[in-house]
């Protein structure tokens, strides 16, 4: 997810200020991905620059507080229209372990498979504790929908490594 994206979404909702924005974008991911507060109050910097966001002041407590901008606005409606490129996200690390394994002549593939395929089970188990823990939250349940589908994915391909190495092999 687009940090710059979730907190103009959050901003669109009013001004907020650093620590507020830092917790919101945690507890609308479901705590999955924690938030560093540095890089809540860089973002929030490039934003201003980027006339996205403007300072608007301090709360009753001092804090200084951003509020969203026309042009905000409009950036968070594109991203919200635009679909995301499965092209454009980052290298896969595993993709690319089991691949170099594959290349390697000293190295135990089916060894390493399953070392991914015993860490994957173990984070399906803490995604579905997760999941039980979080029915009343809409969010957080379908933040850990995407994480345990994609771990089941990552389970199915991991069959099919398998089975491409041992077909390789025979």
């Amino acid at each position: 997810m687009s940090i710059r994206h979730g907190l103009l979404a959050l901003l669109s909702r009013g001004p907020r200020y650093g620590y507020q924005l830092r917790v919101e974008f945690e507890a609308s991911t479901g705590a999955t991905w924690p938030l560093n507060i540095g890089q809540v109050y860089t973002t929030l910097a490039r934003m201003e620059r980027d006339g996205l966001v403007a300072p608007g002041g301090a709360d009753e407590q001092g804090r200084a507080v951003y509020a969203i901008t026309e042009e905000g606005r409009r950036e968070l409606a594109r991203w919200f229209a635009t679909p995301v490129d499965q092209t454009a996200r980052p290298r896969d690390e595993l993709v690319i372990k089991v691949a170099m394994a594959v290349a390697a002549d000293d190295v135990d593939v089916a060894a390493v498979i399953l070392a991914q395929r015993m860490a994957i089970m173990r984070t399906l188990q803490e995604l579905t504790r997760a999941k039980r823990s979080s029915t009343e939250d809409a969010g957080r349940r379908l933040v850990l929908d995407s994480m345990i589908f994609k771990a089941e994915a990552e389970q199915r391909w991991l069959d099919h490594c398998e089975a491409v190495v041992k077909e390789k092999s025979a």
